[in-house]
């Protein structure tokens, strides 16, 4: 993030630019802009204005509808606002996009320490985003002793927040991940074939594949 943040002058600007590319038919208000990238109020709306300056992100008039409940009866009421979304036709849309993955989106030592609150990590993989593979079930794999699911996710959250997309993860605790290993868990299977990188491995998984 470091290098980027100094390349596109704010950890801000890159946050929305991943958010965009990565997520390229969605149509964002500022609101969730701001909720999913988890920026300043302030700094999201001034990026905006230099991405739309600049070609990258579009705006136009949106309509949602906001449920209301009170008690059984629920209301809908119609809100108009302005949308973001990105322009497909930009010239240096995939040049940017492959900037973006290869400068910041690593599978290293860095990653599993986000997770060191989480609990004791026997097994950490990393494929999908990570690996730049984008036809694998999971982005991690976490496996551990005593893990704590809220503050698993929450440091999810916190990494989607910075990567612009959601993280698809399975987490076990150990006992239950050697059940389903033992059982050739198909999920466990499809992770452990298709293309991923171990950074954590005190099951001796790699060393002794049963799938």
């Amino acid at each position: 993030m470091e290098i980027l943040s100094k390349l596109f002058g704010s950890e801000t600007k890159v946050k929305l630019l991943r958010l965009f590319l990565f997520n390229q038919d969605a149509v964002y208000s500022a609101s969730e802009i701001i909720g999913r990238s988890k920026s300043d109020n302030k700094d999201t709306k001034k990026e905006l204005v230099i991405l739309i300056n600049s070609g990258i992100i579009k705006k136009k008039a949106i309509v949602r509808d906001i449920h209301h409940k009170r008690g059984k009866k629920i209301t809908i009421k119609k809100i108009h606002e302005i949308g973001y979304y990105l322009d497909q036709k930009f010239p240096y849309l995939q040049a940017l996009k492959n900037l973006l993955i290869m400068v910041s989106l690593h599978a290293n030592d860095s990653l599993v320490k986000k997770f060191a609150s989480v609990g004791r990590i026997k097994l950490f993989i990393a494929s999908g985003v990570f690996i730049q593979e984008w036809d694998t079930r999971v982005d991690l794999l976490v496996v551990g002793d005593d893990m704590n699911l809220t503050r698993l996710d929450s440091v999810m959250k916190s990494i989607e927040s910075e990567v612009g997309k959601e993280i698809i993860y399975s987490a076990f605790e150990t006992a239950d991940f050697e059940y389903r290993y033992g059982m050739h868990d198909r999920l466990i299977r499809d992770i452990l074939d298709l293309p991923h990188t171990t950074l954590v491995d005190k099951l001796g998984i790699e060393d002794n594949k049963m799938l």
